[in-house]
């Protein structure tokens, strides 16, 4: 055969071959979730060279059929087929593989097949026989596979594991896998019906349905599969709640839930989930008739009829922009943690917009902050709420070496109907006054970067605050009718010298930091009521900080420096250590953390003095296995230890285990009388393969008992998780004197998919 002949027939094999990838591509689909992302669908380019190799090819002029055998080598845009005999249709463009066939892609997936037929121009192609391997050991086989390009693909008598055959190297069973008689993918809704499905652990068969359908097989569809569950409480008995999807398809989910309490009845659920185009909504509502009110000791949970309605939605009503909202109402706000639906402390009603490009933030939202759980309506009016709580960030990036403009706009407004006032060990707290605060910030600033000789980097800072903030009081205890307007320029320098060594080997870094800010104000309280800047710990993460206040209404003033360094080193054995450490000094104008503030906000936290508390961090690992860290605060002035926290953890071979020890020092200034110390530790042993013992224990040093006790075994050979713990709290923890049972089941895959449940129940009584 001359090379023009070859040259010939590779233009028109090309075809067939981007067909071939193309079938691989599609076929795919139906386990979308199962496999890799780069599973077969690496784009083919119609202008790649073609390469052809055969031992024998003939050419039959009158019917333009073309036929290659003997190690039939094609490959085409990173993509391998080899077969022993290609028959390819010149007129029609299909193609006929005829024996096995094997198709390799770019990642190293391979499909084999005893045939492989393409024709009709891809309307319509079958594989017969077919088993796919990914590279990361999945399997996927079927008699045959079906692919109609307009509705679905059909795969016979199917089989899929995540771990291949799913047997270890000394013959043990591990995994799972998924067998089914007939499974089709439609690719018009996205959903997957299974006929006769089944679910075997470990090569035991655990499960069968007769007929199973997924109206969507995203990855964010299937993490919303609900499972059954079961639960436990003295007040609601045992809880058995069994998910069942009433209605779903592409755009509509119906769920049903109903729910049997051994000793309050049936609670029913119901939950409407709508999507379409340009985002989504939900509507769910669940209640009940209590058949033993009385065994709640909260009034009201006392009540013949519980229940509550939640619905959240959000769409896309323009480019770059978000809108939403979230809103619940209960019959009371015990509900969600009697009956066990939720263990969030609190919930927020809200209705929000956002928009954002790459250099644009702007956010918008009215919130109304409920607290959960035994809460009267005279304790949840003690909430502020956010009417409105407007946030805006724009970046201008001038011309190269002008450095950029950052402008930034807050504007947050609070209501709250009575005075929200408390006390620790006699000393006041106010985190809130009744009446309307609105209060509007607006900052602007300018800042570049110069880089001197030697590695010299100077940071400048220059820009300004605009507050005005006004307070209708509604308080017997508060500030009476106030109005505030404030400007406050605002100036900083940044300075560092980095300096680096190496023998080759040990690379270490240095690197001197040295904060100069400067506001110009007098104000520490722009916002005249402090709602959203109530508390912060002064350590190594915001040590060069230029405002450490977590909010808008207080703000740093007079003129402060901060002062310290890093040092970082790299060994050639991949152990590391990096220190950073410093203080901060206020040099002249008030001292923002000093100033009085019924919250108490600063005092005690080590910035409220000059020169401040030291702080430093330290991290390091130094032994494969071993990472260790640890901060401290210390009073330089009184020489002691306001603050510490260390911890060392190790993980390797499958062993695991970590210790970390917390103190704080006494602060009768906070109505903190004593020190407050914990210690902790955590250890995992694995006792088989694949098998591991875990169990924790953390110690009150402060009262000389224990914290938290609790041990637990797990199954886990990477595809399949089971487990079970017990925990016992002391009387000291935050729920205390309480025990719990945790059963843990998942299902996992190479390709990302982590399916299953974990769930607590509580043992009253222990």
């Amino acid at each position: 055969m001359s090379k023009r002949g070859w040259a010939s027939i590779k233009s028109t094999l090309r075809l067939a071959v981007a067909s071939a990838v193309a079938l691989c591509m599609l076929g795919s689909v139906a386990m979308a979730q199962l496999v890799p992302t780069d599973f077969f669908n690496t784009p083919v380019d119609p202008k790649a060279p073609t390469s052809v190799e055969a031992d024998d090819l003939q050419v039959d002029a009158p019917t333009s059929i073309i036929t290659a055998t003997g190690d039939v080598v094609l490959g085409y845009g990173g993509y391998v087929i080899k077969g022993q005999k290609l028959v390819f249709n010149r007129s029609t463009q299909d193609s006929h593989f005829i024996g096995a066939v094997t198709i390799t892609d770019p990642s190293g997936n391979v499909l084999e097949t005893e045939d492989f037929e393409v024709k009709d121009g891809m309307k319509r192609a079958l594989v017969s026989a077919m088993t796919i391997t990914t590279y990361d050991g999945a399997r996927i086989t079927a008699d045959s596979t079906d692919y109609d390009k307009a509705l679905q693909t059909l795969l016979e008598n199917a089989t899929y594991s995540p771990c291949g055959d799913c047997i270890d190297e000394q013959g043990r069973r591990i995994g799972w896998s998924m067998k089914a008689k007939r499974i089709t993918y439609n690719a018009k809704d996205g959903s997957l019906a299974m006929e006769q499905p089944s679910l075997a652990l470990l090569g035991f068969p655990v499960a069968w349905l007769p007929y199973l359908w997924l109206p969507d097989t995203s990855q964010s569809a299937l993490s919303n599969v609900r499972s059954p569950t079961v639960d436990y409480s003295e007040q609601i008995g045992v809880k058995l709640a069994v998910p069942i999807n009433a209605y779903s398809s592409k755009y509509t989910d119906v769920i049903l839930t109903p729910t049997l309490l051994s000793r309050q009845g049936l609670l029913l659920d119901a939950e409407w989930v709508q999507r379409f185009e340009a985002g989504s909504f939900r509507i769910k509502g669940s209640g009940l008739y209590q058949l033993d009110p009385t065994a709640f000791t909260f009034t009201s949970s006392q009540r013949e009829w519980r229940g509550a309605i939640q619905t959240s939605g959000n769409f896309v009503p323009a480019k770059d922009w978000k809108a939403g909202w979230s809103y619940t109402a209960f019959s009371d706000f015990a509900y969600f943690e009697d009956y066990r639906i939720s263990t969030a402390e609190s919930s927020v009603n809200e209705a929000y917009a956002t928009h954002l490009t790459d250099d644009t933030y702007f956010d918008a939202r009215l919130q109304q902050f409920n607290v959960l759980g035994q809460v009267t309506r005279d304790s949840q009016d003690l909430q502020g709420n956010a009417l409105p709580k407007v946030r805006f960030e724009q970046m201008l990036e001038l011309a190269p070496g002008m450095g950029r403009v950052e402008i930034t706009g807050r504007l947050l407004g609070v209501r709250r109907e009575s005075d929200y006032n408390t006390s620790a060990n006699g000393v006041p707290y106010q985190f809130g006054y009744a009446g309307n605060k609105n209060h509007a910030v607006f900052q602007a600033g300018w800042q570049n970067q110069y880089i001197g000789g030697g590695g010299f980097v100077a940071t400048p800072y220059l820009g300004g605050r605009l507050d005005i903030a006004n307070y209708d009081s509604a308080s017997a205890i508060g500030p009476a009718d106030a109005t505030l307007w404030s400007a406050t320029p605002i100036a900083a320098m940044d300075v560092r010298f980095p300096l680096s060594g190496s023998d080759g080997s040990t690379v270490h870094l240095v690197e001197p930091i040295v904060q100069v800010v400067y506001r110009g104000t007098d104000s520490g309280l722009p916002g005249i009521t402090n709602d959203d800047s109530q508390s912060f710990v002064f350590d190594d993460t915001n040590l060069f900080s230029y405002n450490r206040f977590s909010g808008t209404d207080r703000q740093e003033t007079g003129l402060r420096a901060n002062i310290g360094g890093r040092y970082q080193a790299n060994f050639a054995n991949g152990s590391y250590v990096e220190l950073v450490a410093g203080q901060s000094f206020q040099l002249a104008g008030a001292n923002a953390y000093s100033l009085s503030d019924p919250t108490l906000v600063g005092v005690g936290s080590g910035l409220d003095v000059s020169p401040s508390y030291a702080v430093l961090g330290a991290y390091g690992s130094f032994i494969e296995g071993v990472t260790v860290g640890g901060k401290v605060q210390a009073d330089t002035g009184e020489g002691r230890v306001t603050r510490a926290e260390a911890g060392a953890d190790y993980t390797n071979s499958g062993y695991s285990a970590g210790v970390k020890y917390a103190y704080i020092a006494a602060n009768p200034a906070l109505g903190v009388l004593i020190d407050q110390q914990q210690i902790g530790a955590y250890a995992g042993v694995p006792v088989a393969d694949y098998w591991t013992i875990t169990g924790n224990a953390y110690w009150d040093i402060t009262s000389n008992q224990f914290l938290q006790v609790g041990a637990g075994l797990t199954y886990d050979d990477g595809y399949l998780v089971i487990g079970g713990s017990a925990t016992r709290t002391g009387p000291t923890h935050t729920s205390p004197d309480d025990t719990r049972f945790t059963a843990t089941f998942r299902l996992k895959a190479p390709a990302g998919l982590d399916l299953g449940y974990s769930g607590a129940v509580a043992a009253p009584g222990f």
